[in-house]
């Protein structure tokens, strides 16, 4: 069969230059997973992170493992159905690739996608009037990528938190359009507190969410700005009147108004630990879950103001639990220790709080379980 490899997307294009240059100097032994595999094979939705995990303790560490190889010279060309074998040669791990064969032949026919769904009206034949064999040609798979980016695309548009000042001092709807009691797309609002004619010209509608403390000073961090709609405006003054042009829940009266402005944030993320200790806690579970798991965005009480960027990765702590001594002649409480339960890696930074995104998760995750540094 004759297959043609996909494109490399922008994204892995970007990782693969901005990676190249950046060191790990924050271990010089790569720490290899205790129970890791003697070879894994590739399936679809796998990410790089996931097969880094089963070999490495440190998934960030790929790339030291990646490179110690001569096969495998493009990690991010690694494709659903590769095998990846792991030996240890003169003492240091090492990876190596291999493929499913494909069907090598010289037959010039060539049966394309849109022919085989739509149906094809001739063939060629041999000298006997018979039809000829033809090969169906179709796309493989595309690499995978580092994580699940699907899982926080939405977290990456717009503001998500907003502090005490900004959700006092916000424009609010007041009313809408021939006395409706909730709207949606199509219709039109009416805002109070866009003053001035050089306004923005679109908005994004907001309703105030869950409160963000710190788990030790219990400090308002921020508040949660749940995404109701999208508006642009449509004519100036007190009140002022937006038009809905997509929601994603009904607009009530008293949801607030920010402008809808482009975002900066980083379309590629490199795993690595902080440079400094950091201590910190799970405050809050996006779309209030009670369950934490795997590709759970949760947030922490630690942001840029304690030095984190998008890519640091911390260790998920659960608190050891207080049992009771009864094998003394007193008995009394002991402080079990602390267990690792998986790890995050932080991919939306703000002031006093961070989202992440979790990338391990091997016990039962909780609000208030410690973040840290290894």
């Amino acid at each position: 069969m004759k297959n043609t490899r996909s494109t490399l997307s922008t994204f892995l294009i970007g990782f693969l230059i901005d990676f190249c240059v950046f060191t790990i100097s924050h271990a010089d032994e790569i720490a290899l997973n205790p129970v890791h595999p003697e070879k894994y094979t590739v399936v679809k939705g796998d990410t790089l992170w996931d097969i880094s995990g089963k070999f490495l303790q440190h998934p960030w560490q790929w790339k030291k493992l990646w490179e110690t190889n001569h096969q495998i010279k493009n990690p991010n060309l690694i494709y659903p159905n590769d095998t990846i074998y792991f030996s240890l040669v003169n003492g240091q791990p090492q990876l190596s690739l291999s493929r499913p064969q494909e069907w090598q032949t010289d037959q010039p026919c060539v049966l394309k996608p849109s022919e085989y769904e739509k149906g094809r009206q001739s063939f060629p034949l041999d000298n006997n009037g018979k039809v000829l064999p033809c090969l169906r040609e179709s796309e493989l798979e595309r690499p995978i990528n580092l994580i699940p980016y699907e899982r926080i695309a939405t977290f990456l548009t717009s503001p998500k938190v907003v502090n005490e000042a900004e959700l006092k001092n916000a424009p609010y709807v007041v009313g809408f359009q021939e006395g409706h009691l909730i709207a949606g797309a199509g219709d039109k609002v009416y805002v109070r507190g866009l003053d001035g004619d050089n306004t923005p010209q679109n908005y994004i509608l907001y309703r105030s969410g869950e409160t963000y403390y710190n788990a030790d000073t219990h400090e308002v961090l921020g508040h949660e700005a749940k995404y109701v709609a999208n508006a642009t405006l449509q004519t100036h003054g007190d009140p002022a009147t937006l038009m809905i042009t997509k929601s994603s829940l009904e607009i009530r009266v008293g949801d607030q108004i920010m402008p809808d402005v482009e975002v900066e944030n980083p379309l590629h993320f490199f795993p690595q630990p902080p440079e400094q200790p950091l201590h910190g806690h799970i405050i809050g579970v996006i779309n209030g879950r009670a369950l934490i798991g795997l590709y759970s965005v949760v947030v922490i009480d630690k942001g840029s103001t304690d030095g984190l960027i998008a890519g640091h990765e911390l260790i998920i702590y659960q608190k050891g639990k207080i049992i009771i001594d009864t094998h003394r002649e007193v008995a009394e409480k002991v402080q079990l220790p602390d267990e690792i339960a998986g790890k995050i890696m932080i991919f939306r930074p703000f002031e006093h709080l961070s989202y992440a995104l979790v990338m391990e998760s091997k016990h039962d995750i909780h609000r208030l379980d410690d973040v840290r540094t290894q």
